[in-house]
């Protein structure tokens, strides 16, 4: 059984529309699948009778601050139709799109003008991120490339890189525990802390009710993956897992395609 449990949507910075991205998740074998947007459960309003093809898993990716580094929390599982859930999307979602005003206005002042409408345009549902913007910036023959883009616009410390004010870490927790979800910190090694910071992280992440982590996100080297488990099973959180995925072409955050979830550990989905 595949388990693939943390995936993204053109409704947030994907490039698959949801039907595509289960169309997609079913030829690579994956059994189980979470559609996990930045802040936003658009995609769910999208999503096209499954008729048994695949077992699909309400979640999402919500956005918070640790000190001083930005993390995400996976809310699996979670009943989208409670109150707490979609307040955390509708606060979550303002948020992201008070920044994309400042976003815009700061470009502005480079002289680019119409930036956040040229931004909203790309954006089929209520994510706007930097990715858009650098879009836009691609299709006004600003620059050439995404990559340019955030060299010279988007990347961190020039003018598209603006903080964002998200609810605090508790808050976020509570609202996935009461719409009924599992709250599981997302890809943990990405945010490059020593070894003290990420478990300072975690303990901090139970004591405000985390319950689990990713213990395999993506590809990743056998070390890594043997030592994300031992941590999670030193901490008592249960295991979870997934692609990462944002769309063709990143054969590391493919679909269904990760190293297999270590045996010493609770899997998230026994709790499903």
């Amino acid at each position: 059984m595949i388990f693939d449990l943390h995936s993204h949507t053109t409704l947030s910075d994907g490039s698959l529309e949801p039907h595509e991205l289960i169309s997609r998740a079913v030829e690579k074998g994956v059994d189980t699948l979470a559609i996990t947007d930045h802040d936003t459960l658009d995609a769910y309003g999208e999503i096209p009778p499954l008729n048994g093809a695949i077992n699909l898993i309400a979640g999402v990716e919500l956005s918070t601050q640790w000190q001083t580094t930005g993390i995400h929390v996976l809310g699996l599982n979670v009943d989208l139709d409670s109150a707490a859930i979609q307040t955390a999307a509708q606060t979550q979602s303002g948020a992201r799109l008070e920044r994309a005003r400042r976003i815009g206005e700061r470009l502005e002042k480079k002289g680019i003008e119409g930036a956040f409408e040229g931004a909203r345009e790309l954006s089929p549902g209520s994510y706007i991120g930097r990715p858009h913007f650098a879009q836009h910036l691609i299709n006004i023959g600003r620059v050439n490339s995404m990559n340019a883009a955030f060299k010279k616009y988007m990347g961190d410390g020039k003018a598209g890189d603006v903080k964002q004010q998200w609810a605090d870490l508790p808050q976020i927790i509570s609202w996935i525990r009461d719409a009924k979800g599992i709250a599981v910190l997302a890809h943990p090694l990405k945010y490059k802390l020593t070894r003290v910071k990420l478990k300072k992280l975690l303990d901090d992440f139970i004591q405000a009710g985390g319950q689990g982590m990713e213990v395999v996100s993506g590809q990743q080297q056998t070390y890594l993956t043997r030592d994300m488990a031992q941590l999670c099973e030193q901490k008592g959180l249960l295991a979870s897992c997934g692609s990462d995925f944002h769309g063709p072409g990143k054969p590391w955050s493919e679909l269904g395609v990760f190293p297999s979830m270590p045996g010493n550990v609770t899997p998230v989905w026994d709790r499903f």
